[in-house]
């Protein structure tokens, strides 16, 4: 039997009846096209680099002014969300750094997701510092190019001027300089200078300190012994160190490029600027850090994209 609306076996004459609205797919109305389009321009090109790369690429790229927070949780979950369990992923990351206990579970969530079947790989277009250094240790690999830097694992603690202003404090450089001021002591120079600068210490901040200090490192060296080298025999425990040696990286925005990031045996695949791979991935990024402000976040994969 013809079907009512079949145009060809339809009674002589009679129209086809309309399709039933409920039969029609949902569609995007114009002015939503219209508001999203660099969005569905940035997704069209991060759909392009997977059918090469046969990995799923999720993209964290945050402003100047911001950090990683437990917040950011929920965006890992939305770019997570069309990610079968056990496939492969490519990290595009971008940030600052911030809090290293949400770096833990943003890095716990995608590991998980990637299994034991899949490959996680860390790409690094412009920088990835401080807690974002700590998640690029729990690649297989990271990808970086000459305009790529990771940064030395100096936890920023913020502390309150007696104005009221508060200044990102470096915990290894206030720790090295309470050191010094007790060896003073203890050796008995300058015991009057040593004296009254330790007293502008707080003992209480020190051990607070330290455990942020045993914390970092500890972290570090989790990510680096169980994710990067879990089939290597690789001193993880002097990556670890080489990362917070404010000697070797006196400045907490300090470059530390793809060469010193070899030089102290991470494992880095270098991809050059003019290689087209490279270029897909920075174009994507400029499209990225043009879509949010300096106190924003953006979570995007080919289906997902929030902004926070």
């Amino acid at each position: 039997m013809a079907a009512a609306d079949d145009p060809v076996n339809s009674p002589k004459g009679a129209a086809p009846s309309p399709a039933s609205p409920s039969s029609r797919p949902p569609q995007k109305t114009p002015m939503y096209k219209a508001q999203n389009a660099e969005r569905y321009v940035r997704q069209a090109q991060i759909k392009e680099i997977q059918r090469t790369s046969n990995s799923h690429l999720l993209c964290y790229v945050a402003g100047v002014a911001a950090q990683i927070t437990r917040d950011d949780v929920i965006g890992v979950v939305e770019m997570l969300h069309n990610v079968p369990r056990g496939e492969s992923i490519d990290l595009l990351l971008h940030t600052g750094g911030g809090d290293i206990n949400a770096a833990e579970k943003f890095v716990s969530m995608l590991r998980a997701a990637v299994g034991k079947q899949g490959r996680f790989r860390v790409i690094v277009p412009d920088f990835a510092k401080s807690a974002g250094t700590l998640i690029a240790l729990a690649a297989d690999k990271i990808l970086m190019s000459d305009s790529s830097e990771l940064g030395p694992i100096d936890p920023q603690f913020p502390k309150k001027d007696n104005d009221g202003t508060v200044r990102w404090t470096s915990v290894l450089n206030y720790l090295a300089a309470y050191e010094i001021t007790c060896q003073q002591i203890n050796l008995n120079q300058n015991i009057a200078v040593a004296t009254a600068m330790l007293a502008k210490f707080d003992p209480t901040l020190v051990q607070q300190f330290e455990a942020v200090k045993r914390r970092a490192r500890t972290l570090a060296e989790h990510h680096l012994r169980r994710w990067m080298f879990h089939k290597k025999t690789v001193a993880y425990t002097k990556i670890a160190s080489d990362l917070m040696d404010i000697e070797r990286w006196p400045a907490h925005g300090q470059m530390i490029g793809y060469e010193d990031a070899r030089d102290i045996q991470l494992e880095i695949e270098y991809v050059a600027p003019d290689c087209q791979e490279w270029q897909a991935y920075w174009s994507l990024y400029c499209h990225q850090r043009l879509a949010i402000k300096d106190d924003q976040r953006l979570f995007e994969s080919d289906y997902a994209s929030l902004v926070m």
